[in-house]
């Protein structure tokens, strides 16, 4: 009985949502040119379950390129008004299109020439009849047994709103770097940190001369405590690396391993990644090669740092 209730709701939403699709056409297209063209601000009201609704959409707009504010629609008559410029556009979400609080709104909207786009059901509600542009969500039945609980109704205004929100950030070529910007902390935010975020710079990078004795080189190499050397030209340009796995090996076959110099030890070129890349491609690159530090170089062969796989486990990419 319970599952039979639980798959009656996700039908019915799911239905809503399908219609939706079917039913996109011109006037979505108005909507996207609309938000795609406002100088100012999206302003996202609605009252009850569509209000907790319009602050996810606004959120939504917000992190993917396009600034907007929830305005909650009985705040907005005792001052919050103050809030709603004439270049933001307005974009009301009611399914019945008949919400005391937001009819309240329209006189002053349209007193400041404010332009309006409403989300309801009904395309003859006073609601949808004074806005610019109405979108129709279409939902005649709440996935609710008495069809009294938003649950449809407000399920297709968030699809709706998502897809306008997407297709207004294709439309303005948003792109990863964007999205990188406006989450910088959190999951998403470790997802788009770049290689020069995380490297060892400056005077955090080993780096000798080619002519260094062996024991300068064991020194930097321990000071620093990243397991390698940079051997740079006076330049700055990448003559080799030397490693543990190196100096290990030279234990091994050389009875007097301290009498030589870093151009005798170290072995030629390096695995480079650029500074802007991601650090997840820097934490792939270190997987496909199993090794545990890259180089940071730029196109002219200049080693501008050093990034060690525990700079990856310290922000959590594992």
């Amino acid at each position: 009985m319970t599952i039979d209730i639980a798959r009656r709701v996700l039908e019915t939403e799911a239905e809503a949502i399908r219609n939706l699709m079917n039913r996109l056409g011109e006037d979505f297209e108005r909507a996207v040119e609309m938000v795609f063209s406002c100088t100012g601000r999206v302003v996202w009201t609605g009252m009850g379950k569509s209000g907790i609704i319009c602050r996810k959409l606004a959120a939504t707009m917000s992190s993917t390129g396009t600034p907007s504010l929830f305005l909650h629609p009985a705040e907005a008559i005792h001052g919050d008004l103050g809030m709603v410029t004439p270049s933001d556009l307005v974009i009301a979400v009611s399914n019945s299109g008949a919400t005391d609080e937001i009819l309240r709104l329209l006189e002053i909207l349209r007193r400041q020439g404010i332009a309006l786009i409403a989300m309801t059901s009904y395309p003859e509600s006073p609601l949808a009849k004074a806005a610019d542009l109405h979108l129709d969500l279409g939902v005649r039945n709440e996935a609710c047994p008495m069809n009294l609980a938003p649950t449809a109704s407000t399920t297709a205004s968030l699809a709706l709103g998502d897809a306008l929100a997407v297709s207004v950030s294709v439309r303005k070529g948003f792109r990863e770097e964007d999205f990188a910007r406006f989450h910088p902390g959190g999951k998403l935010g470790k997802k788009f940190l770049k290689v020069a975020d995380l490297m060892h710079a400056g005077d955090e990078m080993p780096v000798v001369a080619p002519e260094a004795a062996m024991k300068d080189v064991i020194y930097e190499m321990s000071r620093k405590g990243l397991g390698l050397a940079t051997v740079l030209d006076a330049d700055g340009s990448l003559l080799g690396v030397i490693t543990d796995g190196d100096l290990r090996r030279l234990m091994e076959r050389d009875p007097d391993p301290l009498a030589r110099t870093a151009a005798e030890v170290m072995h030629r070129g390096g695995v480079c990644i650029a500074a802007e890349e991601l650090a997840t491609a820097a934490l792939k690159r270190l997987e496909e090669k199993r090794i545990t530090s890259l180089l940071v170089c730029d196109g002219g062969g200049a080693v501008a740092g050093v990034l060690h796989v525990h700079d990856l486990w310290g922000v959590g990419l594992f």
